[in-house]
């Protein structure tokens, strides 16, 4: 599966090692550089969503600071996150970033039981 197809996953087997990587990063983005930082950031997602290992990769503006971007993102295991890295495209990434931050991003990394994303209880259609 190509990532970003499906967010949605069962949970996985507990007695397993951990099935996803799960990373969010915040990124303040100098506010004239928001137009590079917009085109920077489309091509970056529409490569890494391409990875075979990817199963998320989003980045989202907040909605309390018109400059700060979330990105989140998820890889089915260790593997695919090492070959993410090794990518040409994290490395333009990694290069043209630090041009257009305000700030150092800040990042949480996660490896958890879960298998991806899964239904949320409280919160239903009507």
């Amino acid at each position: 599966m190509a990532g970003g197809d499906d967010l949605a996953g069962d949970l996985a087997d507990d007695s397993k090692e951990p099935a996803v990587i799960v990373i969010n990063i915040v990124m303040p983005i100098r506010p004239e550089k928001t137009d590079e930082w917009l085109a920077l950031a489309d091509s970056y997602a529409k490569d890494v969503n391409s990875e075979e290992g990817c199963l998320f990769f989003k980045f989202s503006r907040s909605l309390t600071d018109e400059n700060e971007y979330v990105c989140i993102e998820g890889f089915r295991d260790a593997d695919a996150g090492a070959t993410h890295v090794q990518q040409p495209y994290v490395k333009h990434f990694f290069d043209a970033a630090p041009d257009l931050v305000s700030a150092q991003p800040q990042i949480l990394y996660i490896d958890t039981p879960h298998a991806g994303f899964g239904p949320m209880g409280e919160i239903q259609p009507r």
